[in-house]
């Protein structure tokens, strides 16, 4: 499934975004996801809990992608 997110600011720590999204019910469920390399930006796995998500970025976790735009 495919979830739309449009920043506010010029990015958003990768932990923050799985949890505003919903796809993490709280930021420690989000920072184990990452830790464990179940999460990847831009078709890399991602294992920085605070990467910074900018406009144009795309984060998969299973079958869940979000992709990241601009305000």
């Amino acid at each position: 499934m495919q979830h739309d997110f449009t920043l506010t600011s010029d990015y958003i720590a990768l932990n923050d975004l799985l949890k505003l999204t919903g796809l993490c019910a709280s930021g420690g469920e989000a920072k184990m996801l990452i830790a464990d390399h179940y999460v990847s930006v831009n078709d890399q796995i991602e294992t920085r809990k605070t990467y910074k998500v900018r406009a144009g970025d795309v984060v998969v976790l299973g079958d869940e992608r979000i992709v990241v735009s601009g305000a």
